[in-house]
């Protein structure tokens, strides 16, 4: 499916209660600008719930002090990005439930057009943003995600300039966790966040359930976010999730079928990972990756029990999800 925004985009849903939850690590620096943004939403019924991880920023009292209006649930230690968000969910009480990274800035209508797609389409379970860099407004962090039949996820439009191209509502694989939303009695259906993951991938597991399950996720250029892009993430913490985690989602949600037609691609596109990284093995992000990657071995066991649960959860053909699939690789 691919449309332009119809006549009725935006129209107002004004009794759909919007929660929004944010996992705050040491974010002090960027919190007034999201949610001095969120304050300024058009949609009326918003719930704004922050999730802080110990910082040691001062986050918890400039939020209490200024921000009376959030909810605040704290930890006495860092439970990573999925611990957070699991946590903000099970509290949030909106029939709509989005994630939202701390360093972004979101358009004033962002909340009203995600509420107006989920109202004009039931078969929708999740909501992709359209995210823009936040020092390069022209340019696009993400539409969307894609996954790869060779196993790989990604950004679509990642780094390119926004010129229009991305300008029309269409199905996509998957919403970013950085500004993704969806309906509360589909997460009741296919459950929250692995909490396996900690940090990294977490959306796109996510987004493997959603589409299983038999619902869809809808890219809306209408929702717009501003993105300080790996301001609180990255590095060699990322490098590690990155490679874990990617095993950890094709172990887990790949079915069977698809498996013995790519799985040849994905493991020649394992070995390339794990061949640059083994390459520029002086490098710390290199070695981290490869970390990873080993520890995502490790963890097979543990991701087989839970793909029995997730498999379980299949409600479409193995031709829709191929379907569902960028069919590219490199």
């Amino acid at each position: 499916m691919e449309s332009s925004l119809p006549d009725s985009a935006l129209s107002p849903q004004p009794s759909i209660l919007f929660s929004v939850v944010i996992p705050n690590w040491n974010g002090l620096r960027f919190l007034p600008v999201c949610l001095d943004a969120l304050r300024r939403q058009t949609h009326p019924s918003l719930e704004v719930i922050i999730v802080d991880n110990a910082s040691t920023d001062g986050s918890q009292d400039v939020i209490k002090r200024d921000y009376a209006w959030v909810k605040l649930i704290e930890f006495p230690d860092n439970r990573g990005f999925t611990g957070a968000c699991n946590a903000g969910m099970g509290a949030a009480q909106g029939a709509i439930i989005a994630l939202l990274n701390n360093d972004t800035e979101v358009d004033p209508n962002w909340a009203a057009a995600v509420v107006d797609v989920f109202a004009r389409h039931p078969e929708v379970g999740s909501v992709a943003s359209k995210m823009l860099l936040f020092d390069k407004r022209d340019h696009i962090h993400t539409t969307g995600d894609y996954f790869t039949i060779d196993g790989r996820a990604g950004n679509r439009g990642v780094w390119q300039q926004d010129v229009g191209q991305y300008d029309r509502e269409e199905y996509v694989f998957s919403a970013c966790g950085g500004s993704s939303a969806y309906r509360r009695v589909m997460l009741d259906q296919i459950g929250l966040l692995d909490d396996d993951f900690f940090f990294s991938g977490e959306d796109v597991d996510l987004g493997w359930r959603v589409n299983l399950a038999g619902w869809r996720c809808l890219y809306t250029p209408a929702a717009i976010v501003y993105h300080h892009l790996s301001a609180t993430g990255g590095g060699v913490t990322a490098s590690f999730y990155d490679g874990r985690n990617l095993i950890f989602i094709l172990v887990k949600n790949f079915p069977a079928a698809l498996w013995r037609k790519y799985g040849g691609l994905i493991l020649r596109a394992q070995g390339r990972q794990a061949w640059a990284a083994i390459r520029a093995w002086r490098g710390k992000a290199a070695r981290a990756k490869l970390r990873g990657m080993l520890a995502g071995v490790v963890g097979l066991p543990r991701m087989l029990r839970k793909r029995r649960q997730v498999q379980a959860l299949c409600r479409v053909s193995i031709a829709d999800l191929d379907a569902l699939l960028t069919h590219e690789v490199n």
